[in-house]
């Protein structure tokens, strides 16, 4: 075995360089040193399909509401949810002669009928990717098309702009319309979802072959680069249910004849977080979940009060404007106990500032996790208050290794308490890989571990905080921008010769996308014309609210990467 010698730079908590260690051999590169594996006991994860799992419990309580629209007010039991489920998996397989492995694509905002798509889909064997109803057609073709879909559910309202993006598939893909409002009017063309969850098929049930089977294919900007699709089974999804169901993870209280957590779900259902931990989540817990398909102030807090809510899940833009939007009260958050937020990391203070607005009654905690974990990899536990724990995402999760490593090796040594790294972990919760993207798939596993790209260090009791991410991507709202779309979409305007997107911050979304533009010599272009092109291709959270700015070079490394921090000081400098 031949001899390596690699330096790895080690940093304190702030990023800064400390010291060079020398790894003299390969043994070096795997050793076990500083492996953290979860501190809570392992749980047992049943070798049950999803859709059983969720169903297990809904006979204690059938006539509970499973979901209520906050908007419309239309409600489903459990038993009702049940049904419908069957009825539509029957259906997809008789009526649209849907076969095991077939994809069906979900383009729809929180409504109850969302629920009924997905367990009818498992139930029926298919695979499920539910995608952002607001995407544009040219986004939405890309991803029926990457995904490999063979039938869409959609609302009435969105017919026309799926029609659009199917236009020049060479293939004919049926398309499954909900009316948001009884008196709209299924559109020509598209096949009446109300019909097929109200008409029981004679057809046998099928049987699930193995909780190895792909369920679902989810969107993701991966580590780095252009989106690409997670596959997930039934056992990773199963399992981080069971992870945060453990006593000291579990935020909801269980459902009795006289108590039922109501449990409001405004992140939407085609992000993982809303799916798996809001959704699937609540309807195992047979908690109540209120649906909002859209986000408003005013219809989220109008929802706080009427429906008096025990857990809220939020993004940081939400969990901001209940901590400085005078028009949320102490009592909208009366019967809350828990206040958890997720999709990017929170500092101390803004804790600190909502738990004064709510009352030290209430916990507010975070987690961290990512779309190729089936979401939920840190916790916060419950008695985290009592340890002063403000900013931090918690621990481990059961199940689950994690290791800090240098950023610049992810088989070097791995780091102990107080040294920011990358992140890598194991768990039964990773995905099986990037569909149909094998050299993705290798580059992100390492040696069984999974690299996620965020730049994370812990305590001494083991309590994580994310500081930044090594992946370029830009969270606006929650949700993932790749800069690699924008900066190929503005390169194929007239005149431009090269672009670089980077996140900025954004008092409101977290972080915005900001454009730098070269354009070719002796040429002009108009940036308001320029931003208007890019808002038209994609979807709101993607536009370049963050501003397109003409500059005369862009810096790159050596190999023609762009230098991104460079971007970053140079727009905090103008911002002085």
């Amino acid at each position: 075995m031949c001899s390596l010698v690699r330096r790895l730079r080690k940093y304190d908590i702030s990023g800064k360089y400390l010291n060079s260690t020398i790894i003299r051999n390969k043994r070096d590169f795997t050793n076990n040193r500083n492996i953290i594996k979860s501190s809570l006991p392992d749980v047992e994860i049943p070798h049950t399909p999803l859709h059983e799992f969720i169903f297990e419990n809904f006979s204690r309580f059938p006539h509970k509401i499973a979901v209520e629209c906050s908007l419309t007010g239309k409600k489903l039991t459990f038993e009702e949810l049940r049904l419908k489920s069957k009825n539509l998996n029957k259906a997809l397989r008789r009526k649209l002669k849907l076969q095991n492995k077939n994809v069906i694509a979900v383009l729809l905002p929180n409504i109850p009928e969302y629920s009924i798509c997905i367990l009818g889909a498992l139930e029926a064997g298919l695979i499920v990717t539910p995608l952002n109803p607001l995407y544009t057609p040219g986004e939405l073709k890309h991803l029926l098309v990457e995904t490999e879909a063979n039938v869409v559910i959609t609302l009435c309202s969105n017919y026309d702009n799926v029609r659009e993006a199917l236009r020049s598939l060479p293939q004919q893909i049926p398309v499954i319309t909900i009316k948001m409002h009884q008196s709209e009017t299924t559109p020509q063309g598209s096949i009446n979802f109300q019909e097929l969850i109200d008409t029981k098929y004679d057809i046998e049930d099928i049987p699930y072959n193995s909780v190895d089977d792909v369920i679902l294919r989810l969107s993701s900007s991966g580590t780095t680069g252009l989106p690409k699709v997670a596959e997930h089974t039934h056992k990773s999804i199963v399992a981080n249910i069971c992870h945060i169901n453990t006593s000291h993870l579990r935020f909801s209280e269980d459902t009795t004849e006289n108590h039922q957590d109501t449990i409001p779900a405004v992140i939407p259902w085609f992000h993982v977080y809303g799916l798996g931990v809001i959704l699937l989540n609540n309807l195992r817990n047979t908690s109540k979940t209120v649906s909002l398909p859209r986000f408003s102030s005013d219809l989220y807090i109008s929802t706080l009060s009427k429906h008096k809510a025990h857990v809220l899940y939020v993004v940081p833009p939400i969990l901001l404007l209940m901590a400085n939007n005078p028009l949320v009260k102490r009592e909208h958050l009366k019967s809350v106990r828990v206040i958890c937020a997720g999709g990017s990391p929170l500092g101390p203070l803004d804790e600190e500032k909502l738990i004064q607005k709510a009352g030290t009654n209430v916990n507010v905690l975070q987690r961290y996790g990512l779309t190729e974990a089936s979401v939920v990899l840190l916790s916060s536990p419950l008695r985290k208050l009592q340890f002063g724990l403000y900013g931090s995402v918690g621990e481990i999760v059961s199940n689950t290794s994690v290791k800090v490593v240098p950023s610049e090796n992810h088989l070097g040594e791995s780091f102990g308490p107080n040294q920011l790294g990358e992140l890598l972990i194991k768990g039964p919760q990773l995905m099986k890989g990037y569909y149909k993207r094998p050299k993705e798939t290798t580059e992100t596993f390492v040696e069984g571990w999974m690299r996620t790209g965020d730049l994370v260090y812990y305590d001494e009791n083991k309590m994580f905080y994310v500081t930044g991410r090594l992946k370029e991507l830009i969270k606006v709202k929650g949700f993932q921008v790749a800069p690699a779309e924008l900066e190929e979409i503005i390169r194929t305007y007239p005149n431009v010769s090269d672009a670089a997107v980077i996140g900025v911050p954004h008092e409101k979304f977290g972080e915005v996308p900001r454009a730098y533009v070269i354009t070719k010599p002796n040429a002009k272009v108009d940036v308001a014309r320029l931003e208007q092109y890019v808002s038209e291709k994609v979807i709101s959270y993607k536009k370049p609210i963050g501003g397109i700015v003409i500059v005369d070079s862009l810096p790159k490394t050596a190999s023609g990467k762009i230098i991104r921090r460079e971007l970053k000081l140079q727009y905090a400098k103008e911002k002085l």
